[in-house]
């Protein structure tokens, strides 16, 4: 048998990244924590770290820090059935990888739920959703909202819908910025601001559009959904900005829609273990419910639909029309 002394000295090596970190939380020496390494490394007959700096577990490893994830929720969920009083034990740690997006706009309903049962001390790791998948098979998390609709072996992807996404600006820089429609002269003039330099939505967006890539127009990178909107409401630039998290600004006339007879769906999938322990279980059914209430299920109209690939790009894009027009901007998506 696997000692557990050992497999919580491994995991929490891994989570601190460090050796001299992880002898501080468990209140050890680092020698102590490098000779508990060794001996399950020994046990195992296989190296489960690479010592390099950050600390990172090999493949091995991975699969030993989703069998400890594993195990830690599995005794929590167990304590907290058994015994009469379940407040009279600690939270279960749980880690799980969610896109910005999602979490300035529809993932709070899930937060709120999951934080005030108190039976969960969660750590939400932000990410693109075209790299969270990562975390998963690393073992880093025990769930991730990923654009990748197929799951690696052990996995199960579940779709919860489509995000909607539209091109905005404000007013006064729709004019100035385009005066003719959405043409390359001008995107090439034009500043956009995106999310960061993992963000292909914009340069997915521009192909769909024109048929061929775009890549030398100038971008702001703005790291945080709110600062994102926030720079395209000060007239910073334009940009494509969730519609449910933009509808406000343009309900009060602050921002229009650069091409309103065009979207940008984004299909999100939940991946989780094939085999989850019962309160993991639990977050995927809740993370499923919610998502079901508060994503686009049914794409019933057309529109410009980004799917994702099966390593989780969103290269592949077909057009259509929107019944879902919003506000008209001078600017009307020419691209003549």
């Amino acid at each position: 048998m696997l000692d557990r002394e050992q497999l919580e000295t491994f995991a929490v090596v891994i989570e601190q990244q460090s050796f001299e970190k992880a002898a501080t939380a468990l209140s050890i020496t680092r020698g102590a924590v490098s000779q508990r390494i060794k001996a399950l490394e020994e046990s195992l007959s296989t190296v489960l770290v690479l010592r390099d700096r950050p600390i990172s577990p090999t493949s091995a490893g991975e699969v030993l820090l989703r069998y400890v994830k594993t195990l830690r929720v599995m005794e929590g969920s167990a304590l907290q059935e058994l015994t009469p009083q379940p407040k009279l034990h600690a939270p279960i740690p749980l880690s799980i990888a969610v896109n910005a997006d999602s979490l300035a706009t529809w993932f709070p309903a899930v937060l709120k739920e999951l934080l005030l049962s108190q039976l969960v001390a969660l750590e939400v790791v932000a990410d693109d959703q075209d790299h969270t998948s990562q975390l998963l098979s690393r073992g880093e998390v025990i769930g991730c909202i990923s654009t990748a609709p197929k799951a690696a072996d052990g996995f199960i992807a579940e779709r919860l819908g489509a995000m909607e996404y539209r091109c905005y600006a404000t007013p006064e820089f729709a004019s100035r910025a385009f005066p003719d429609g959405l043409t390359v002269p001008a995107v090439l003039a034009a500043p956009a601001v995106l999310f960061n330099r993992k963000d292909s939505l914009h340069d997915d967006f521009l192909k769909s559009r024109f048929g061929f890539s775009i890549d030398r127009y100038t971008k702001h990178f703005l790291p945080s959904p709110v600062a994102l909107l926030e720079g395209v409401a000060m007239g910073a630039g334009y940009g494509l900005v969730p519609s449910s998290q933009a509808r406000p600004l343009v309900e009060s006339g602050q921002l229009v829609d650069l091409c309103p007879q065009h979207a940008v769906m984004v299909d999100l999938y939940w991946h989780h273990w094939e085999l989850e322990p019962p309160l993991a279980h639990d977050v995927t059914a809740l993370i499923v419910k919610v998502a079901h209430r508060e994503l686009i299920s049914v794409l019933s109209n057309e529109s410009v639909v980004v799917l994702a690939e099966p390593n989780g790009s969103m290269a592949g894009l077909r057009h259509a029309s929107s019944a879902k027009a919003g506000n008209t901007a001078k600017a009307d998506c020419n691209t003549e």
